[in-house]
């Protein structure tokens, strides 16, 4: 076998193969992938653990990979004409779920060829038919792998026939393996070298090399993921970043396998890392092409697309001077992901903060949760909410990203982002589906068999509807048996109204929310409700209005306390009570004028916090 860390640079193109897996959540990635690293011996078995590739803790925990890994890893073909030749394998194993889809298509940037992983027990999920069309738009050649079939459950025939059907080979074409046992995986392995194409590339022409991703190590600075494209990079080299023409010395470069390895250079096809020693965080970005200061390419590599946010929601530190360690923390995480944005904002009733775009809800929670665990930070984050566009009778045009944004005056439309989702459902709750996504205002685009008991359904809907227990509900009205998933579609003239909270008449713009006309009613009852009973009584009656516009379309009154004048009264003519009962009346009277409610930080921080049903823990295994 190939010694992995041996000088990759002596590695011809044609030796190398660059592959990805991908699958929808709970597939078994992560578990082929411990496999193929103990077949390949790139880890000593007293080190091997399960989700070897899985190096967050928050990962390990739920059993969901949030980043993709590269690792590299030598292979002697064993069967057939090319038994005994040695090769080089790439793999990187990506994550499965809806949110994460910007770390697959960078992923599969970086490869000529994809394993299409699916379970033998579930078959084929939305999120397989994402990342298969994701990998069929690159041109890439697919592996179909049935995996999982040492479970009791596993009916391998019937969906060799769904993937065949989908991809449009044999059933035989399907190959069979359990990432548990190990069973088929040399076969698998051996197929890969057989049928992904070597890496393409021009090794006289000027360095090029494409950044896939980077992360932030305490001591050595920022640490860049490369794939070679053309030419070479050897240690001491200066390189150009081509984006923001900055130079840096090579100070490392190396191999992922799947620890770093330090190497003698990266040649044409290879995937590897770079240090330069660098800890600004701005200097290294994801999709950069990286080329020799002395003789450096004149055109830079494609890139990739910059993710949009699908969902944006507000983070704040519950300790104020925690603000200048959340903004570093971000900086070093944005590194880290490159699907995450923010900008800095206020609020009158949570002080400084930043306001972050999101991929979806699972990512909101997994940045929030790895603040907090990485950076120890206590953190508030506000409901979730979407980008509007509000035209006005004038012509102005106004984008919201917040309701505080929302302009007064006259309105002419609004418009709202919409999603075109894909729901897998067994045939029995195709009713329970439909009447959900009707109830969430979709529109249906069609209807397909995948098999006499799976239905594809798709459904245009606002982004709004989706963003807070679409998935819980739709999981608990298929019993868990449905898939979803989502991508943009554009935008949609909407009957959205902006729904302000008054409380003794002045509006609290923390509180307000955009919502469509149909369901304002119930959430300025149900937001009213909540405040009565989170702020604390006043020396006079405070009233908690919802409005939109001038009038009130909902209200809870929070009662006074009334202070006992008369325990001084023991006896006495009746007139002298009354007296004092009325001087008491006309006293608050006259708070209530000029009196101001003092809003616990508490009742923010309730009402605003996505903790009350709407951090979507559930969508972890969407």
């Amino acid at each position: 076998m190939l010694d992995p860390g041996s000088h990759p640079g002596a590695t011809s193109p044609e030796r190398i193969r660059n592959f990805c897996i991908i699958a929808h959540i709970d597939h078994g990635k992560s578990t082929l992938a411990d496999r193929m690293l103990q077949l390949t011996e790139v880890v000593d078995a007293r080190q091997m653990r399960a989700q070897y590739l899985d190096r967050m803790d928050i990962e390990r925990e739920r059993g969901i990979t949030i980043k993709s890994q590269a690792v590299r890893m030598p292979w002697q073909v064993r069967e057939g004409d090319l038994a005994g030749d040695p090769f080089v394998l790439n793999m990187i194993d990506t994550p499965g779920h809806v949110d994460f889809t910007y770390e697959v298509s960078r992923s599969l940037a970086a490869c000529e060829g994809a394993v299409l992983l699916v379970d033998a027990a579930q078959g084929i999920e939305a999120q397989t038919l994402a990342n298969l069309y994701l990998a069929m738009e690159n041109d890439m050649t697919i592996i179909p792998v049935l995996n999982k079939i040492d479970l009791p459950a596993a009916q391998p025939d019937k969906y060799a026939e769904e993937l065949a059907h989908l991809i449009g080979c044999e059933p035989s074409d399907c190959l069979r393996v359990s990432g548990k046992t190990g069973d088929g995986v040399p076969h698998l392995l051996d197929e890969i070298v057989r049928q992904f194409k070597p890496p393409v590339g021009d090794a006289a022409a000027p360095t090029r090399a494409m950044i896939f991703d980077s992360v932030y190590d305490v001591y050595r600075g920022v640490v860049t993921y490369i794939r070679v494209i053309d030419g070479r990079l050897d240690p001491r080299d200066r390189i150009k970043m081509m984006s923001t023409g900055a130079v840096h010395e090579l100070l490392e470069i190396g191999v992922i396998s799947p620890e770093p390895i330090k190497s003698g250079g990266l040649g044409v096809g290879e995937v590897g890392y770079l240090i330069t020693g660098v800890k600004d965080v701005r200097q290294s970005r994801v999709g950069d092409t990286v080329t020799l200061n002395g003789k450096p390419a004149t055109e830079a590599l494609g890139g990739y697309k910059d993710p949009k946010p699908m969902v944006y929601s507000g983070l704040y530190p519950i300790d104020g001077s925690d603000y200048p360690i959340l903004r570093d923390a971000l900086d070093k995480l944005k590194l880290n992901d490159a699907a995450l944005n923010y900008e800095p904002e206020t609020s009158t009733a949570l002080g400084f903060g930043f306001r972050c775009g999101f991929l979806g809800l699972l990512h909101l929670e997994i940045i929030r949760e790895r603040l907090e665990r990485e950076f120890a930070l206590d953190l508030i984050s506000t409901a979730p909410n979407v980008v509007y566009r509000v035209d006005m009778e004038d012509g102005a045009e106004h984008i919201v990203t917040n309701p505080s944004e929302y302009p007064a005056g006259k309105i002419g439309s609004v418009y709202e982002p919409t999603v075109r989702a894909t729901v897998l459902t067994p045939n029995d709750y195709v009713g329970a589906v439909m009447e959900l996504c009707q109830g969430r205002r979709g529109q249906l685009l069609g209807m397909d068999y995948l098999s006499a008991d799976r239905v594809e359904l798709r459904y245009t809907l606002p982004l709004a509807e989706i963003i807070y227990d679409f998935f819980d509900q739709l999981k608990s009205r298929t019993k868990g048996y449905a898939s979803l998933d989502y991508e943009p579609s554009g935008e949609q003239e909407s009957d959205l109204v902006k729904v302000d909270i008054l409380l003794h008449g002045e509006p609290v713009d923390a509180f307000s929310a955009i919502v469509h006309k149909d369901k304002a009613y119930n959430y300025g009852v149900t937001i009213a409700a909540k405040l009565r009973g989170l702020i604390p009584r006043q020396q006079f009656e405070v009233p908690i209005q919802a409005a939109i516009g001038s009038r009130v379309i909902a209200r809870e009154t929070i009662r006074a306390i009334r202070k006992d004048v008369l325990a001084k009264c023991y006896g006495g003519d009746i007139t002298r009570k009354r007296k004092l009962i009325e001087k008491q009346k006309e006293g608050k009277k006259r708070m209530k004028m000029v009196g101001r409610v003092e809003v616990p930080q508490e009742a923010f921080i309730a009402a605003l916090s996505t903790s009350d049903g709407t951090d979507g823990k559930a969508s972890a295994k969407k």
